[in-house]
């Protein structure tokens, strides 16, 4: 998938392009590594779901886990969280309430 592609998905649905909140993808990025970091996922599954490369050689070197089981049930627990939003409820200890 390309920046394009997110950058026209994001135009369609309203939060990018002329008169919006001009939110990016990588803005999305932004903030979903917030959020699942206030749901308390441990930093190194949610890096690795997005991809980030370790900066600390020794590290990057030794630690090739790719937490597969941890990244299921966190990206299932986001599409929730998700869907819950789009349907207008209200999650109690909301983390966007939180990160906000």
């Amino acid at each position: 998938m390309t920046v394009t592609t997110l950058n026209q998905a994001l135009k369609r649905m309203g939060f990018n392009g002329k008169g919006t909140i001009g939110f990016s993808p990588h803005g999305f990025r932004a903030t979903a590594s917030t959020i699942l970091n206030e749901m308390g996922y441990r930093p190194d599954v949610i890096e690795r779901q997005l991809a980030h490369e370790e900066q600390n050689q020794v590290r990057a070197s030794y630690n090739r886990a790719e937490y597969l089981e941890e990244r299921q049930t966190m990206m299932q627990e986001w599409a929730d969280l998700i869907d819950e939003i789009t349907k207008g409820g209200n999650r109690e200890n909301n983390p966007i309430e939180k990160a906000a």
